[in-house]
């Protein structure tokens, strides 16, 4: 996670505020720094939610990827969801650094792992909300241009638009390659951000952050579900929304997580002129809030299916796997009654 320190505001080295004055962080160290996590009834319940967070999104999503990319068929639809999987997959992955930064109060894992793990949190938001965005354009195409989606929409090109938007993620991700740097502070080694030799530095990659991962994305969605919510009434097929339920709580769960995120690192921006205790609690909540969308996924995959009763006696595997393919099949036969009135109508003219 992208946590950083202010040492002039002396903060919790594991959160959001950048090192930016001209001492260096590389001091001796005049004592042994001691962890108080455990006295603190914020970061102790912090600390619990990572704990879940990384149990139910590591295996919730490797379940996902196992059976998307294993146990059934290829289609577009699984293609999307296998990589929204992976990205989320590999975030939990390293969330087991942050848990133990928090409990030693000590980074223990060095400079490279420093900038990595940094790196996959925005690799992670970058790549689900681009995949997010590929997907509402996929919804659009395929309502709006049924006959052209039929013919076209093939697994292989959805997976050169994955790898691209996984490309671009990582483009994204890479200031924290370049920012992040190990040092020690009263005791203690940290993993911070040294803005220090850019001006600018902050304010252009937290802006350009909002901008790329959330403003830029939500716009195109909106506009994409406008459409395909004024085409399906025009068209008087209300049942056709079916397929858009999963992705929509998707949509929804990944602006609630990180909205709240980006506004709090905006607001870092000019800390000075906000309550420092006030903000330096909310940036821990919105980082552990976003976090939280890594889970959430799987935990949709399973409860946003046709009959929740039926699936709630199944088993978890085909609820999963139902859930998924109820959404191929209906877009499918959407796509297919779609054909057929275009059709109809181009005999007529």
């Amino acid at each position: 996670m992208d946590f950083s320190d202010d040492f002039g505001y002396n903060v919790d080295y594991n959160y959001n505020y950048t090192y930016e004055s001209n001492d260096t962080p590389h001091e001796e160290a005049v004592f042994h720094h001691q962890t108080m996590c455990f006295k603190e009834v914020l970061c102790v319940l912090l600390l619990v939610v990572s704990v879940v967070i990384f149990l139910l999104g590591f295996f919730g999503n490797a379940l996902v990827i196992w059976i998307s990319g294993f146990k059934m068929k290829k289609t577009v639809n699984t293609t999307w969801y296998l990589s929204l999987a992976i990205s989320d997959f590999v975030f939990c992955a390293f969330l087991p650094f942050d848990i133990i930064n928090v409990v030693m109060e000590d980074w223990v894992f060095g400079r490279f792992m420093c900038k990595f793990a940094s790196s996959v949190m925005f690799l992670n938001m970058f790549s689900s909300i681009f995949l997010l965005v590929v997907i509402s354009i996929d919804r659009f195409v395929s309502v709006v241009f049924p006959v052209w989606a039929q013919n076209h929409r093939t697994v292989k090109k959805a997976t050169v638009v994955v790898f691209i938007s996984w490309l671009l993620a990582i483009v994204l991700s890479f200031p924290s390659v370049i920012f992040r740097e190990v040092g020690t502070h009263m005791g203690r080694t940290i993993c911070y951000n040294n803005y220090t030799l850019y001006q600018h530095g902050h304010t252009v990659v937290a802006v350009s952050r909002f901008l790329a991962g959330f403003i830029v994305p939500f716009v195109v969605i909106i506009i994409c579900y406008s459409i395909i919510v004024l085409r399906l009434r025009t068209n008087r097929m209300t049942k056709s929304s079916k397929p858009f339920k999963v992705m929509s709580a998707l949509v929804a769960a990944f602006f609630v997580c990180w909205l709240p995120y980006h506004v709090f690192v905006l607001l870092e921006l000019n800390h000075q002129n906000y309550d420092h205790s006030i903000l330096v609690a909310g940036l821990k909540v919105v980082t552990a809030l976003a976090a939280a969308n890594s889970f959430l996924n799987p935990v949709l995959y399973v409860f946003m299916g046709n009959d929740f009763k039926r699936k709630f006696k199944s088993t978890v595997l085909s609820k999963m796997e139902n859930a998924m393919g109820d959404e191929g099949r209906t877009t499918s036969r959407y796509l297919s009654r779609s054909s057929s009135v275009d059709g109809r109508a181009s005999t007529h003219i």
